[in-house]
């Protein structure tokens, strides 16, 4: 049978038949994408998107999702249930370096079964990882002492805000604010969305790092975490920022140039809403 009658029997054009897509297949960038993914492993393709212009490389977002998507590089998502919605307050943004800082603590556990637990202190403006202390035990004597380095090294912050953790409501660290004069902030019990700036990173923390390695010794933690943190401070991509990492959006604030902040209040109590789900 010829060409043109068995196109006419199944109804379709000779020309669609014989068409040959002319798209190229995009080997280098597919590759780099992929390279990328299997580093970054809980990157989404958007934060990817922004290492592979660093590189050069800047294909169309749309472009990019369909190699994304074909490479079957989409990452997981747990989701958290849904709960209800109440009125809140607004949440006050800093506006600029060392006005407030966040604390919190994240536990996790050593392959031999031992726990332990890191102290996480963020900068709310920036988004500054500024210290991950872990320890088998972090007493809020402790915490004032690391809070000592971090002041000679920073500077003195305006305000800390914090749970109502022993740790962080005990009498030393009330001594502690007393002596320094920093004025405390302890969010309402139950109501971690208050602190949602460090709730947000924790999370970042957790599926970026810890659940990504087999800590074997204390040692080990502490030196792959002083890693993660010196890379979330300087190569991460953060996507609240504008792309830029924490330590371009301080170095900006310190010439005089706003950080490229775009989330909303809203978008940071829900952010921080997921992650301690």
């Amino acid at each position: 049978m010829s060409e043109r009658r068995a196109c006419e029997i199944i109804g379709i054009s000779r020309r669609v038949l014989r068409y040959v897509s002319r798209r190229p297949d995009d080997a280098p960038l597919r590759a780099r994408l992929c390279a990328l993914a299997a580093e970054r492993r809980r990157f989404g393709y958007r934060r990817l998107g922004l290492l592979l212009a660093r590189e050069g490389l800047r294909p169309n977002h749309k472009k990019l999702l369909r190699l994304y998507r074909e490479e079957r590089l989409a990452v997981r998502r747990r989701r958290g249930r849904k709960r209800a919605m109440g009125a809140r307050a607004p949440m006050v943004v800093p506006a600029g370096p060392n006005q407030c800082w966040s604390l919190d603590f994240v536990s996790d556990a050593l392959v031999g079964g031992q726990r332990f637990r890191v102290l996480t202190v963020i900068d709310q403006f920036s988004r500054e990882c500024l210290a991950l202390v872990a320890d088998t035990s972090l007493c809020g004597a402790r915490v004032a002492r690391e809070l000592d380095v971090l002041i000679a090294r920073r500077g003195q912050p305006a305000m800390i805000i914090s749970d109502n953790g022993t740790e962080l409501t005990s009498n030393a660290i009330l001594r502690w604010t007393q002596d320094r004069l920093i004025a405390w902030h302890y969010i309402a019990p139950g109501k971690p969305q208050q602190n949602a700036f460090c709730e947000s990173f924790n999370g970042r923390l957790r599926d970026e790092c810890l659940n990504e390695t087999l800590f074997t010794s204390l040692r080990h933690a502490r030196a792959v975490l002083s890693n993660w943190r010196l890379d979330y401070n300087t190569v991460r991509p953060h996507t609240k920022l504008g792309g830029q990492t924490p330590a371009e959006a301080a170095r900006q604030c310190a010439l005089g140039h706003a950080p490229g902040h775009i989330e909303t209040t809203s978008t940071i109590k829900h952010e921080g809403e997921r992650h301690c789900a």
